[in-house]
């Protein structure tokens, strides 16, 4: 089986089966139809109200590389309903090939088991640019510093968290949060509407391109620590990879500093284990219902 570093190292398209993120984002061809994927969205990435939409994203990011060659530069999805387990179909068409940058468009969509007449449901609709990351030159500027975290051991892993219905996905990643986030969890949340942590998947994969598309929403929301509990689905996420991430644990900080008309933003920052920022991203988002 090729290694989780290898699999960093080559990029999303080379995608080992033994890994359960490879299993949940796996598309295959359709021979008939060029263009179009077919997926299974898997129970085992599901977390409140469907599938987390991080690995949506990925699912529909892995099709389109298979279009366009290479991992995504910029990638923005619209998130029109919320995706659940079982087939999903990707269609994709590319819009420019170039030396530097291609771009192309895909759609995930479901049949809606609530439609009597089985129509398929859009669930997200993406556009994205696809490069290869190995050749950037290596010119770093920054301002940004990494999150200052305890160590891990210093840490609440969401390992000690009671499971409750429809939470998968807590089984398929190690997350340690920063203890001065998690005050919501004691009904005492901070009011700053940031969330810390470190996170890597469970079963030992090193982080890629595609994987830094799920650590971009991965962290619970930070409409937790503003005191506001409940699902609070996603109506546009937009992620730009900056860089190959070396292997280890990443350290993700999302933190949202407006909130008004019932929609917040939730910028987000992920750092790899050598302190480089590897990927950025913002989203809109719909405050919990109460």
């Amino acid at each position: 089986m090729t290694s989780a570093a290898d699999t960093a190292l080559a990029g999303p398209q080379a995608a080992a089966p033994g890994w359960e993120f490879d299993r949940g984002t796996a598309v295959t061809a359709d021979p008939a139809q060029p263009g179009v994927h077919r997926a299974e969205l898997d129970v085992a990435w599901r977390i409140g109200g469907g599938i987390n939409g991080g690995v949506v994203l990925a699912t529909a990011a892995r099709a389109l590389g298979a279009e366009l060659g290479g991992s995504p530069f910029s990638i923005t999805a619209h998130y029109l309903s919320a995706s659940r387990p079982g087939p999903a179909v990707i269609r994709t068409e590319v819009h420019k090939r170039g030396r530097t940058l291609s771009t192309g468009t895909a759609v995930l969509l479901q049949t809606d088991p609530d439609d009597p007449d089985g129509r398929e449901r859009e669930r997200i609709r993406v556009l994205a640019s696809y490069g290869d990351h190995a050749a950037l030159p290596d010119d770093v500027r920054t301002t940004a510093a990494p999150p200052a975290l305890p160590p891990l051991e210093d840490c609440v892993s969401t390992a000690e968290a009671p499971r409750t219905p429809h939470s998968e996905l807590l089984d398929r990643t190690e997350l340690r949060l920063d203890p001065a986030c998690v005050g919501w969890a004691l009904g005492e949340p901070s009011g700053r509407g940031e969330i810390q942590g470190w996170l890597r998947l469970a079963d030992g994969r090193e982080p890629d391109p595609l994987m830094l598309l799920f650590a971009a929403d991965a962290l619970p929301p930070t409409t937790f620590d503003l005191g506001l509990p409940g699902w609070t689905p996603t109506l546009e996420l937009t992620v730009h990879v900056r860089a190959l991430p070396a292997p280890g644990w990443l350290r993700v900080r999302h933190a949202t500093r407006n909130l008004a008309g019932g929609l917040l933003e939730e910028d987000a920052e992920v750092w790899d284990s050598t302190d480089r920022l590897v990927a950025q991203s913002r989203q809109l988002a719909m405050v919990p219902r109460g």
